[in-house]
């Protein structure tokens, strides 16, 4: 095919992975329009404009399978497409503006000195947010170590810190679910460095958290079907995936220890 996107050439304008672009044609989402002479994928000018349609939809938080719907929907012409972007990006710029917004009665709050609410724990962290889980933690691990610095530092965190470390985290399980469905295998270098990013957080925000610390808690998202769901909702397949993720991680840390 004469002309058009080889594949590393489409990657490296869209910035995403070769890899990245190589499941997208392996699930349908966005296929080649055709191969080179050396039989390498090559993309045209619509399957540009279908990527930036995905990258989008993506930018949103939207699953691959309901993109592919969307994009597939015979029904929906551009300029439909385009009027939904539109109400889309108003709703993200309204949520923003909420966040600003919560962020400035955090920093008031932190000013008089006012700590988190019960409501303000379940706006912070969602619906998903159970009162017991903190007297539960304490019951688990309240005489460690980990614990006890945990309880020191979160003690001053203000509504302000957790929105931070909420939006860090939601950040975090962003990128997680991305190496993940990139293909990435758990010891490919891109998935040990999220999982040093997710011991990173923990050890930035919480406790100290070395290798042994992070494999104990990979093998726990693993083994507690609560942590279990958590990842599982985000993609099916993630739990299992960082636990191992987070094991390459440590032996590698290990391994440059000892060298």
């Amino acid at each position: 095919m004469d002309g058009g996107y080889p594949v590393g050439r489409l990657a490296a304008i869209a910035g995403v992975t070769v890899r990245t672009l190589h499941h997208y044609d392996r699930i349908g989402l966005l296929s080649p329009s055709g191969r080179t002479a050396a039989g390498y994928r090559c993309y045209g000018e619509a399957e540009l404009d279908r990527l930036q349609q995905v990258l989008f939809y993506r930018e949103l938080g939207f699953p691959l399978e309901e993109i592919a719907a969307i994009l597939d929907d015979r029904t929906v012409g551009p300029s439909e497409h385009l009027r939904r972007q539109r109400e889309l990006i108003g709703d993200r710029i309204r949520k923003l503006e909420e966040l600003a917004a919560a962020v400035e009665r955090a920093m008031e709050a932190r000013t008089l000195g006012i700590e988190l609410t019960p409501e303000e724990k379940f706006e912070v962290f969602g619906e998903d947010y159970r009162g017991d889980w903190e007297g539960e933690a304490e019951q688990r691990w309240g005489e460690t170590a980990a614990w006890e610095q945990s309880r020191r530092r979160t003690a001053r965190y203000t509504k302000a810190d957790w929105e931070r470390i909420k939006a860090e985290a939601d950040g975090l399980n962003d990128a997680l679910v991305a190496v993940f469905t990139a293909g990435a295998a758990p010891d490919d270098e891109r998935a040990t460095a999220v999982a040093e990013q997710h011991r990173q957080h923990i050890g930035l925000n919480f406790y100290d958290c070395g290798p042994a610390m992070h494999r104990c808690l990979g093998d726990m998202y693993v083994a507690d079907p609560r942590f279990t769901e958590t990842y599982e909702k985000l993609a099916p397949g993630l739990a299992r995936w960082l636990r191992d993720a987070v094991h390459a991680n440590a032996d590698r840390l290990e391994r440059e220890r000892q060298g």
